[in-house]
């Protein structure tokens, strides 16, 4: 697979992130080891199908199991901490807070020993994170002081997927279908957490359950395998910095569907990540020159 189209693949996630904050705010009011359990369980069983109709299920006893150590870590660390951010503040400041960790990959990568760090993708960076935080700040109205405990659990969630997300670059040689036992995983630890520290509450009607299968369909199932792919053999600069078209697709979708209000912000935030994007873009095209 050429590195182009790694990256490419890797960005599908970065889509299907963008119905993350909105499928989870319809799942109200179940908590969150509760709602990873039933994402997880779902999008790790369509995994596992997956990996054995392509012939993927016989590799997976050859992985050693800090590989699966790991995977799970991240993956059930970093929705564990998402979901209770968006409990305990608004969903679009929670949600963005979370969608700081394209900076943090874009710094991160290079530490990586097959990696270039150029000037233009640490600007790219930075250019795109101040679009995403006109949108967090919304014109300057600052964050309310009562949602504290869900802000800093965004930032914890921002450092475990940066942090997942570029050492999955040491373990490029597992193979795509781990991710469906790290989801899988991750499903079995949410559900004796939930059982010890949550009160069950199932989704409310239709587009609960909607919501439910929604996640584990994409957000949560589809979009961690393309992922895997464009973290591990894609440019993982360009990546980074082109996600933050994530946060900026995440609030307008919540925008279109009600949930959070529309802003004049939204224009100039799309201007600064898109800007942002192409400085990235500019500096990986002369990398690979």
């Amino acid at each position: 697979m050429t590195k182009a189209r790694a990256t490419s693949l890797g960005f599908v996630a970065v889509l299907l992130w963008a119905l993350l904050a909105l499928f989870t705010v319809g799942s109200a009011p179940t908590p969150p080891f509760l709602l990873n359990t039933l994402c997880f369980a779902l999008g790790g069983t369509l995994g596992l199908i997956w990996a054995g109709a392509t012939g993927a299920l016989a590799h997976l006893r050859d992985v050693p199991i800090r590989v699966y150590i790991f995977g799970t870590l991240g993956l059930f660390g970093y929705h564990a901490l998402y979901f209770s951010a968006l409990r305990l503040a608004p969903a679009a400041e929670a949600g963005l807070i979370a969608y700081l960790w394209p900076l943090l990959i874009v710094v991160f990568s290079g530490l990586l020993p097959s990696e270039k760090l150029k000037a233009g993708h640490l600007i790219g960076a930075l250019v795109g994170f101040a679009g995403a935080a006109l949108i967090i700040l919304r014109g300057g109205n600052g964050f309310s002081g009562d949602h504290a405990a869900g802000y800093a659990l965004a930032i914890l969630c921002a450092l475990t997927w940066s942090s997942y997300s570029v050492l999955s670059r040491l373990v490029g040689t597992a193979p795509t279908a781990t991710v469906a036992i790290f989801c899988l995983a991750t499903a079995a630890l949410s559900l004796p957490c939930h059982l010890l520290f949550e009160e069950t509450q199932w989704p409310e009607g239709a587009i609960g359950w909607a919501s439910i299968a929604g996640l584990g369909l994409g957000p949560v199932g589809l979009a961690f395998f393309v992922w895997d792919i464009g973290v591990k053999q894609g440019d993982i600069q360009l990546l980074g910095t082109s996600s933050y078209a994530a946060p900026l697709l995440s609030t307008l979708v919540l925008v279109v569907a009600g949930v959070a209000q529309p802003s004049m912000t939204l224009l100039w935030a799309a201007l600064l990540i898109a800007g942002g994007a192409l400085i990235a873009a500019r500096a990986s095209l002369r990398v690979n020159r």
